[in-house]
């Protein structure tokens, strides 16, 4: 396995186009790629997520990590802890809805980190997270 990192695509359900685009592109400041009326390609930090229209969104479950219950289908990007405090800025300014506030996990302990969920419209959950040291992506204890 190389330690090159290359972009990831994903692809996960909304039952809201427009409403996808205008928080992915407005409120997380992603680019719009190619599009149709069931399908919007987002560039998020360099990788490729794609919004997919669906009628059925219910069935969530949660895990507890770190004294929080983190719903078990999330997705997210890793940050540089300066990129991440502007993002929860702007989530604040944009009156996301935060599932766990912006929090640090893992204080004082391997793989020590800075979080925060949000729901978007369709009420996926996205982790926002990074690390005091970008070594510790992998920690173990």
């Amino acid at each position: 396995m190389t330690n090159e990192i290359c972009p990831f695509h994903l692809a996960f359900p909304v039952d809201d186009l427009a409403k996808a685009e205008a928080f992915y592109r407005d409120v997380l400041g992603c680019g719009v790629g190619r599009s149709s009326d069931k399908w919007i390609d987002f560039n998020l930090w360099g990788h490729q997520v794609v919004a997919h229209l669906v009628g059925d969104m219910s069935g969530v479950q949660k895990n507890a990590v770190d004294g929080d219950a983190v719903p078990a289908f999330h997705f997210g990007v890793v940050l540089s802890v300066e990129d991440w405090e502007t993002l929860v800025g702007r989530l604040r300014e944009h009156e996301a809805e935060f599932l766990i506030e912006p929090r640090i996990r893992f204080e004082g302990q391997p793989g020590e980190q800075r979080t925060c969920f949000v729901k978007d419209p369709a009420g996926n959950a996205l982790e926002f997270k990074a690390f005091r040291d970008p070594d510790q992506l992998f920690a173990v204890d």
